[in-house]
């Protein structure tokens, strides 16, 4: 179950960007007002959608953490599913 995300909050603003299929970084999402990006992206996760992390290094050798909004893998679901069986999740 996928919960409701408020429309005038950061989050929704980071959640409508990786709903476009746009890769955010840190200095993407501080041109969108937004100064952490991670806990965005954590409160995103524990709402149920899948938020994928992909480190990448930019032309000038510093390392960059991308978001991208995905699809989970089956294995994925299988492993909430037996969280949610052992009643750990």
């Amino acid at each position: 179950m996928k919960l409701f995300i408020n429309p005038e909050t950061k989050t929704f603003r980071v959640f409508q960007a990786l709903r476009s299929g746009e890769a955010l970084t840190e200095s993407k999402a501080r041109k969108m007002g937004v100064k952490n990006l991670s806990a965005e992206v954590s409160r995103i996760r524990q709402s149920g959608h899948a938020v994928y992390t992909n480190q990448r290094t930019a032309g000038n050798g510093v390392a960059v953490t991308e978001y991208v909004l995905g699809k989970p893998s089956r294995r994925l679901v299988a492993a909430g599913y037996k969280a949610l069986a052992l009643g750990i999740a």
